[in-house]
């Protein structure tokens, strides 16, 4: 350590970003916040920041959403939970992605049911969760535009959502407690964003070991005639998978 010289290396900041995720009124929706100071000021983006000289990427994920929109989490682990699952998504590294100075974010994707309407907070000025059928949709002159490479951030978790739920049972972490399985199946609608056989979904997440357990309960929350509720299973590989229509 006697010949470690770190002035011969060229400082860099670190940040965190958070992809939050949602159902909300049957669609995908995506956590933003309006950022209140340069660069980029008055843009919507991720809620995220710099990380601090003494705490850990899952603490410092936690402290910012909780100062820009209000939302709690805790951390754990080295990592945050908010809802039902977190994972850490991606590192993104490029020299240009921060006018300030050199910055690697390490992305975190945040999945939960029916999350509260955020409270700004810190240095965000507003905060919202916006249709993340609006923020990436084919047209990309209609697109809102975001701050740094969040569209980019954004489009990776949320295509790791659209994927993890195929063959994972990710897509319960949308739902309550207990839910039936018309809401779960309203839940891969909006994720991958199609509309889906209720016959042959009930048959398929029913039919597939470990994914779903009756709770013993039934509701009619929904309308109509009580339909049955059940809680996620032990599984956290479906097979088969829930192959997306198109794939």
């Amino acid at each position: 350590m006697s010949r470690y010289d770190p002035s011969a290396f060229p400082p860099f900041a670190v940040t965190v970003d958070l992809v939050v995720l949602t159902v909300r009124e049957h669609e995908l929706c995506a956590l933003l916040v309006r950022r209140g100071e340069p660069p980029f000021q008055g843009y919507w983006a991720l809620p995220g920041g710099f990380v601090r000289p003494d705490e850990g990427l899952g603490e410092a994920a936690s402290r910012e959403l909780a100062e820009e929109t209000g939302l709690r989490a805790h951390a754990s682990g080295g990592q945050i939970a908010v809802g039902a699952h977190l994972e850490q998504l991606a590192t993104y590294g490029h020299p240009q992605r921060d006018p300030r100075m050199r910055v690697v974010s390490v992305a975190h994707l945040a999945l939960a049911p029916d999350l509260p309407t955020p409270k700004p907070g810190g240095d965000a000025r507003g905060a919202r969760w916006a249709p993340v059928g609006e923020l990436l949709g084919p047209a990309e002159a209609d697109r809102e535009p975001l701050a740094f490479d969040h569209a980019l951030i954004l489009a990776d978790g949320v295509e790791r959502a659209r994927s993890k739920i195929e063959y994972s049972a990710l897509a319960t972490a949308f739902c309550p407690e207990e839910f039936t399985v018309g809401e779960l199946r309203r839940v891969y609608e909006a994720v991958w964003g199609v509309a889906l056989d209720p016959r042959n979904f009930h048959r398929k997440v029913t039919g597939t070991p470990g994914f779903l357990v009756p709770s013993g309960g039934t509701t009619t929350r929904q309308g109509g005639r009580p339909a049955q509720l059940f809680t996620a299973g032990g599984a956290t590989v479906l097979n088969p998978p829930m192959l997306r229509p198109d794939s």
